[in-house]
């Protein structure tokens, strides 16, 4: 078997919210083609992660590596380097339409036959939304908007795609049709995908690797299927939430 590539790395991270630790010496590392799945209860410190990732929170202490790199992540630049993030709660421009909305996912893409490409790539990974480009995002179903705001972080080709509880206030038939889709946005695109979830049976089947935190500590990582398996969840955090 091919050892795959170590995109991204974090090492030691901690974080601090007024005193309160957030993430407190964490160290998760994500390779390239993996869908890595990052739980835990209620405050456990997995939305920090992706934000920690992202540049959207300081650091107290730690590094963040990107092919062994260094680096002091900050949002736009991070994006150049090949990380995209869609954050929790559909963040889509709802007066915009459809195809407005997907342009600035690609607001550093100065070339527009590039920009035209992606966008191509990107509606045929979501068909359904080609004859809703003209449509004002915010009358949408909701399924739809996720679709659209998944679509919007894709346009810069990433190579980590970090989706932050995609599954939020989705029905169960919406959202199996979003797990499906990460499933073959993966396996088409080769792109690593990290998702901080709740709804864990739905995600674990299709992980390659999964890190569970509890009160911002680290406390297990695992394969997903193994985890459900031996209900490492319910032994670890399951009684909490």
């Amino acid at each position: 078997m091919v050892k795959k590539e170590q995109l991204l790395r974090l090492e030691n991270i901690s974080v601090n919210f007024g005193g309160v630790h957030a993430l407190k010496d964490v160290s998760l590392s994500f390779d390239e083609g993996e869908i890595v799945a990052v739980m835990g209860p209620n405050g456990a410190g997995k939305s920090t992660v992706l934000k920690a990732i992202f540049g959207l929170v300081e650091t107290a202490q730690g590094k963040v590596l990107w092919h062994e790199k260094e680096i002091k992540p900050i949002p736009h630049e991070v994006v150049k380097l090949g990380i995209s993030f869609v954050p929790q709660g559909r963040r889509v421009f709802k007066y915009l339409t459809v195809k407005e909305n997907l342009e600035l996912g690609g607001v550093t893409i100065k070339n527009k036959n590039i920009l035209k490409e992606r966008m191509e790539e990107v509606l045929d990974l979501f068909p359904a939304l080609r004859t809703k480009m003209k449509e004002r995002t915010g009358n949408l179903s909701g399924g739809q908007q996720q679709m659209v705001a998944i679509a919007r972080g894709l346009i810069t080709d990433p190579k980590i795609l970090l989706l932050d509880e995609p599954s939020l206030g989705l029905s169960p038939k919406i959202v199996k049709e979003v797990f499906e889709k990460i499933k073959e946005i993966n396996e088409k695109r080769k792109m690593a995908i990290v998702v901080v979830e709740h709804n864990l049976k739905s995600l674990l089947p299709i992980t390659n690797k999964a890190y569970i935190l509890d009160k911002g500590v680290l406390v297990h990582t695992g394969v997903g299927a193994e985890i459900l398996k031996d209900n490492i969840l319910e032994k670890v955090f399951l009684a909490k939430m």
